[in-house]
């Protein structure tokens, strides 16, 4: 039976309806690590660094995407609760197309400015030319990967998660098949811009689809259609994916103060150990974060029909399943500590012991990341995007970059290890502190 944002949600309804946009995340965070592993082990070490190093200027450009996703999504699904079907689909219809013409804008920007944007990141010589060549290929889809990010939140909101899950799985299909199939037949000068190729196409498969479902008739509650600018609505919607704004743009900030801790108290083989813990923290933060978005336009809606038993019940129901989720996470990064590091470290014993120690002390974090994530994700679903984004600076330019600058200070490396954790606590705290208080603005 399909269930429908008006629903009544119970724990096994909302797990249903929540889980293709969970599975749809980790898959991403899964093809992503595939991605990089064809770049690293068979183009070579420098293209590899090209990638890494030039990512977050690409990922600072798409940002709008994941700005008007989040933000309009709140809007569109509030605006559908509240009755107004037809303005929902024409502040829809104004996020695709704005968002689009903004891709291409930045995208030809992009392509003018990536070469002093690479030299400012400090790349010279042949890795500066790999920076170039692969981000001008990624760059030519650009206005594609932008609304295939909005279209993972608006299918949630047409009532559509599994739909939204089946084109990121093919779309991670064809990125990964073209990676094998151009990376290992190009020659070795060409093998990078194979990578960029087979990713290229697969973000544009993953953009041009759900622009096709949205423009035709369909199923869903969303169609794309005629609208007129509306200055207001793109405030707000520009207001309330504030969070998802700042949490790309910290992020990188973030990552790049911890290497340099890293190379201050572990050398290479703290960023190797670290780099670990990584692909682990994103694939169960991407489940997290699934989460968050695939209830977002649920609370949206009945925020916007004044539901606020339904309301409160969503909040609820949504703390449990977090936190029994987060204790389950928790002991299954303990219990695959040493095989997940005998998987990428088991060559050398020094390297692994670290790894572990590390990641037994990291590990603790996914007791308390998914309420921060949730958290800020309820407060862009209420609309109130200031309250988001000030729980996603606070955690990740305020406490993430606090702890990991003064805690090696006092613990060395395993400073390091706890400064995620220790941040991650004090956005529990910030959470906790805002939804007490904003419990009688929303009624929830």
């Amino acid at each position: 039976m399909k269930i429908q944002l008006s629903d009544h949600f119970t724990y096994g309804k909302l797990l249903r309806f929540t889980i293709p946009t969970i599975s749809m995340m980790i898959f991403t965070s899964i093809y992503s690590v595939v991605d990089g592993y064809f770049v690293s082990n068979f183009a070579g070490k420098t293209p590899f660094a090209a990638v890494n190093l030039i990512m977050p200027f690409l990922m600072i450009l798409g940002t709008v995407g994941f700005i008007f996703g989040t933000g309009g999504t709140a809007l569109v699904a509030m605006t559908y609760g509240q009755g107004d079907q037809e303005k929902a689909n024409e502040y829809f219809s104004l996020f695709v197309y704005l968002a689009f013409a903004l891709g291409i804008v930045f995208a030809v920007l992009g392509m003018i400015f990536i070469r002093p944007a690479a030299k400012l990141l400090g790349a010279d010589g042949e890795l500066l030319d790999n920076c170039v060549r692969y981000g001008r290929i990624i760059l030519a889809a650009l206005p594609f990967f932008i609304t295939s990010v909005m279209f993972q939140s608006f299918f949630v909101a047409a009532e559509r998660p599994k739909m939204g899950m089946l084109v990121t799985v093919f779309s991670g299909i064809i990125n990964m098949i073209l990676d094998a199939v151009l990376v290992l037949s190009l020659p070795q000068d060409l093998k990078l811009i194979g990578a960029a190729i087979a990713t290229a196409i697969a973000q544009t498969f993953s953009g041009v689809v759900p622009l096709v479902y949205f423009l035709r008739n369909n199923s869903s509650i969303l169609k794309l259609g005629k609208t007129k600018y509306d200055g207001k609505a793109v405030r707000k919607a520009c207001t309330n994916g504030l969070s998802e704004f700042m949490t790309n743009i910290s992020m990188s900030i973030v990552g790049m103060l911890y290497n340099l801790q890293l190379i201050k108290y572990a050398g290479e083989n703290g960023i190797v150990a670290y780099g670990v813990m990584m692909y682990v923290s994103m694939i169960f933060g991407m489940a997290f974060g699934g989460y968050s978005m695939g209830t977002a336009p649920v609370i949206s809606f009945h925020f916007g029909a004044q539901n606020k038993a339904e309301l409160s019940g969503l909040l609820k129901k949504s703390l449990v399943i977090l936190g029994i989720s987060g204790i389950g996470m928790f002991a299954v990064a303990e219990l695959l500590a040493v095989p997940l590091a005998s998987i990428f470290v088991g060559y050398d014993q020094e390297l692994m012991q670290l790894t572990v120690s590390g990641f037994r002390i990291f590990s603790l974090v996914f007791l308390f990341m998914g309420f921060s994530i949730f958290s800020s994700g309820f407060f862009t679903a209420l609309n109130d995007g200031v309250t988001s984004a000030i729980i996603s600076f606070l955690r990740t330019m305020v406490f993430e970059c606090a702890a990991v600058m003064l805690l090696p200070r006092i613990f060395g490396t395993t400073g390091i290890w706890a400064s995620v954790l220790v941040a991650e606590g004090m956005s529990l705290i910030l959470g906790t502190y805002f939804l007490i208080t904003k419990k009688p603005r929303f009624g929830y």
